[in-house]
C-alpha cells in the first residue's frame, strides 16, 4: 500500500496537472468503492474547477471551488495514470475522471481496494485522522501525549492512523530501527529522550522517502528509489548495517515486521504489563502481534 511518502510523490506530480482544471464528466466501473454512492459524487464533482491538490495521510485530496472535497485513496493496488482523449487505457480502470483540457484522469486498481469519496464537510472528515507526521502540530510534546496515553506496542499505535496519519509497515519499521526502539514495545514506558529520538526518526525517513520518490517494492508503484535505502523492512536475515548483527522478521499485529534484535532491544522494562489480561511467554528476539 503506499505510505506517505508515495502519494505525496503522486500529489505532487498530479498537482500541476488538475489545479485550475474543471471536472466535466465521471464515470465509476467498480461502483462498490464509490462513498456515499456515484450519483452522490458526480453530482458533487461535476462542473467544479479543482482549487487545490492535497495529501491527508495517506489519501489524495481534491479541494474544489465550491467547498466540497474529492478525496482518493489508492489502498493496495491503486494508482493514478493518464490518457488523452480517446488514447489506449491502461489495464483495471475503475473510475474516469474527464476534464476540461481533454486530459483523463483514470484510478487503476487490480484488487478494487482503492476508495473515492466525496464531501462537503471537509472538516470533519480530516478531524477523523491523527496528527501528519510531517506538519508543525507534530511536536515532541504532541508525540510524548500520544504515546503515554495509551499501553499498546510501538508498531501497531504508528500504524494506527487516527493516532499519526500516513505511516505504513515500511516507514514504521525503518523509523523504529532508526530510533533503536523494539516495535514491541509498550509505547507509554518511552523516556523523553526516546520519545524525541522517535519524533526526529520517523520525520527523517518520511523526508528521505519524500526526496525518493517513495519506495518501489512491486509493480504497484513504480519509479520510486527508497528501496534501495532501506535499513530493516524486507531484509530478514540479511546483516544489519549498524552493527551486523542478523535483522530478524517476525509479526506483530497481523503485520509483517523487521527490526535488529541488537540494536532494537526489548528490555524488561519496556515490555512491562504488556498483555495485562493474559501475557504470552516472551521470546528473545520477538514478540507476538
Amino acid at each position: 500500500m503506499p505510505e506517505l511518502p508515495e502519494v505525496e510523490t503522486i500529489v505532487r506530480a498530479a498537482r500541476p496537472r488538475l489545479v485550475g482544471r474543471t471536472i466535466v464528466r465521471f464515470e465509476s466501473r467498480w461502483p462498490r468503492q464509490i462513498h456515499p454512492d456515484v450519483p452522490a459524487v458526480r453530482r458533487g464533482v461535476l462542473g467544479c474547477r479543482v482549487r487545490r491538490v492535497d495529501r491527508r495521510g495517506k489519501y489524495i485530496v481534491l479541494r474544489l471551488d465550491d467547498g466540497g472535497a474529492l478525496l482518493i485513496h489508492l489502498r493496495m493496488s491503486g494508482r493514478l495514470e493518464w490518457a488523452a482523449g480517446h488514447a489506449v487505457e491502461p489495464a483495471h480502470v475503475r473510475a474516469v475522471f474527464d476534464l476540461d483540457d481533454g486530459q483523463r484522469l483514470m484510478l487503476c486498481d487490480a484488487r478494487k481496494f482503492g476508495r473515492i469519496a466525496y464531501t462537503t464537510d471537509w472538516r470533519s472528515f480530516s478531524a477523523r485522522l491523527g496528527v501528519e507526521p510531517l506538519g508543525p502540530q507534530f511536536t515532541p510534546r504532541r508525540l510524548a501525549h500520544e504515546l503515554s496515553c495509551r499501553a499498546r506496542r510501538l508498531k501497531p499505535l504508528l500504524l494506527d492512523q487516527s493516532v499519526i496519519a500516513g505511516i505504513g509497515n515500511i516507514y514504521a519499521d525503518e523509523a523504529l530501527h532508526r530510533a533503536g526502539l523494539h516495535p514491541c514495545r509498550r509505547c507509554d514506558t518511552l523516556a523523553p529522550e526516546q520519545v524525541r529520538r522517535l519524533r526526529s526518526a520517523l520525520r527523517a525517513v518520511l523526508r528521505q522517502g519524500i526526496r525518493n520518490q517513495g519506495a518501489s517494492i512491486d509493480w504497484i508503484y513504480p519509479g520510486g528509489r527508497m528501496q534501495r535505502r532501506l535499513r530493516v523492512y524486507g531484509r530478514g536475515g540479511e546483516a544489519c548495517d549498524r552493527c551486523g548483527a542478523p535483522i530478524a522478521t517476525t509479526r506483530v499485529a497481523q503485520r509483517s515486521t523487521h527490526f535488529c534484535p541488537a540494536c532494537q532491544p526489548l528490555d524488561e522494562q519496556g515490555d512491562r504489563g504488556l498483555g495485562r489480561r493474559r501475557r504470552a511467554p516472551r521470546r528473545a528476539a520477538a514478540c507476538a502481534g
